[in-house]
């Protein structure tokens, strides 16, 4: 198995914390009107939500399961495993494992630090193209639930 690691970072007007109960505590209410033309709706599976849930992704492109592996409100860093979805896993892709720490921004606000690794199967070489378009996916859903977040300043406070 091959293993292809794609870091970015991602500046925000929002506060970590605030930032990190939007995009991460809350986000089967708010990824649904933040970003209503990708996300659906969002449930857990099995779990409470923590470390250990399976949540599945109603996608406007099909559905995504995730297995949540982190997640710490103090820290401020959740991951999760995609472990089905066909619009991600292919071209050799078994699972993604995305993890994204939230801190504060040098002159306020907050950075998104998120890394994600991309295991596939022996002999396949993982094209960078991919996370790039990944990348810019993720992109999009950090300022959708900014704008979100910024037009709605009494959520998450």
């Amino acid at each position: 198995m091959g293993v292809f690691t794609y870091e970015f970072d991602h500046a925000t007007k929002i506060s970590p914390e605030r930032l990190f109960n939007g995009l991460v505590v809350h986000s089967d209410k708010v990824f649904p009107k933040a970003y209503p033309h990708v996300y659906k709706k969002l449930e857990n599976v099995s779990g409470n939500g923590g470390a250990g849930t399976i949540k599945k992704a109603h996608l406007a492109g099909g559905q995504q399961v995730n297995h949540i592996e982190v997640l710490d409100t103090n820290k401020l860093e959740f991951g999760f495993t995609v472990v089905e979805g066909h619009h991600v896993l292919k071209g050799g892709v078994e699972k993604i494992y995305n993890h994204i720490k939230i801190v504060e921004g040098p002159h306020g606000g907050s950075v998104i630090k998120s890394t994600a690794k991309y295991f596939t199967e022996d002999g396949i070489e993982f094209k960078e193209d991919s996370a790039i378009a990944s990348k810019e996916k993720y992109t999009g859903l950090y300022n959708a639930v900014e704008n979100y977040l910024l037009e709605n300043p009494h959520l998450y406070t």
